[in-house]
């Protein structure tokens, strides 16, 4: 069963930034720049948080992982944003991807 997770991260290097992005474009739909909506299996965490921890600096760099729950289940109610509207592709998104 997937579990979809919201992942955000701070990246202090601009090139270990780059490389965390483009990482993380295999796993998930970026939401912004540094905020990733994710469905992923026990295995497929497993095997994104080994390859993140390759990537960053553990002193200077931080990924934060937040669990939303079953992949399956409607989310949009959870988001609520300040300034700009979600649009239709983060509303589909936030609901199944």
């Amino acid at each position: 069963m997937k579990i979809r997770y919201l992942v955000c991260y701070d990246i202090s290097d601009s090139k270990r930034l780059q490389k965390v992005h483009r990482k993380m474009k295999g796993y998930g739909e970026a939401l912004q720049y540094s905020v990733f909506c994710c469905d992923l299996t026990d295995s497929e965490k497993i095997i994104l948080r080994g390859e993140l921890h390759a990537l960053i600096n553990h002193r200077e760099d931080q990924i934060l992982f937040v669990k939303l729950g079953n992949s399956m289940s409607e989310r949009a109610e959870n988001m609520e944003t300040i300034g700009r509207a979600l649009s239709l592709r983060e509303q589909k998104l936030a609901v199944i991807v």
